[in-house]
């Protein structure tokens, strides 16, 4: 229903009387206002909303400049009051699989990764890349984020150091071949890790929070169980995609995850977001 000519006096005689009122206490005082009269539809806010045309001659250019200014004020506290929230609320972790990629159980957890529209983090070693480069393409064209995993899964030692540094280099360059992109991310094998290489390479080392041992275990109940009792928000999950258990038990736990609300997201933005 439209305003009475007697709510747009008494609207216009409330909002003139309040800015005798001191500054604090005026502008308490028309945003409250400036609300009640939004939902019942009269006076300023009816007028500015519904019908400026036929009323705003009874407003002062600075009364309406006030009224657009509450408008975008309220509206914008509104936004972000629910924007904000909807961000506070988001649970976000990292899921990881090294070793690979495999012919067939990475195609499988790629099938399935997609149906969900979920993306993780691949660390994959140079000496499977080189065998199937066609699946590192399509990781890489379906928005997963590829990591280094050294050519050969070759564990850091004392005095293997610069071959260590060499399966780098080189499966890095394998890698911006097959994919036209920097390799930033290694994952060193067993974790073992000189931060030397960070500046040397240019590269970014990431470990883990949560560990399923999957590799060891063809129980998918038991590799499940184990991530979804122990997982938090901003986790980063070790898993492998070389075995069959270790696939068929990511998808339970992607799909029990999102059930309770996580979001997934790559490396990248767990620890730079």
């Amino acid at each position: 229903m439209g305003a009475s000519w007697i709510d747009v006096q008494g609207a216009l005689f409330i909002w003139r009387w309040s800015w005798g009122l001191p500054l604090k206490e005026r502008i308490l005082f028309q945003v409250r206002f400036y609300i009640y009269m939004k939902k019942r539809k009269v006076g300023l806010a009816y007028i500015f909303y519904a019908q400026p045309g036929r009323f705003d001659m009874y407003l002062t250019k600075k009364e309406l400049k006030v009224i657009i200014l509450l408008g975008g004020i309220i509206t914008g506290v509104l936004f972000w009051g629910v924007y904000g929230n909807a961000q506070s609320e988001l649970k976000e972790i990292a899921l990881t699989f090294d070793d690979g990629p495999h012919p067939y159980y990475t195609e499988q957890l790629l099938d399935g990764l997609l149906d969900r529209g979920v993306q993780v983090t691949f660390f994959v070693t140079g000496e499977h890349a080189s065998l199937h480069p066609d699946v590192i393409k399509r990781m890489h064209e379906e928005g997963h984020l590829i990591g280094n995993h050294t050519y050969s899964h070759i564990q850091l030692r004392n005095d293997n150091r610069e071959v260590f540094k060499k399966e780098l280099i080189l499966t890095s360059v394998l890698l911006e071949e097959i994919t036209g992109e920097e390799i930033s991310y290694v994952r060193p094998p067993y974790g073992t890790w000189d931060k030397s290489f960070e500046e040397e390479l240019n590269m970014i080392p990431v470990l883990w929070t949560v560990d399923p041992l999957d590799w060891c275990s063809d129980n998918v109940a038991c590799i499940t169980e184990r991530v979804v009792e122990r997982v938090d928000e901003n986790d980063i999950i070790l898993m492998h995609d070389y075995y069959e258990t270790s696939v068929t038990a990511a998808l339970e736990i992607v799909d029990e995850l999102l059930e309770e609300g996580y979001t997934f997201v790559t490396v990248e933005e767990i620890m730079f977001e």
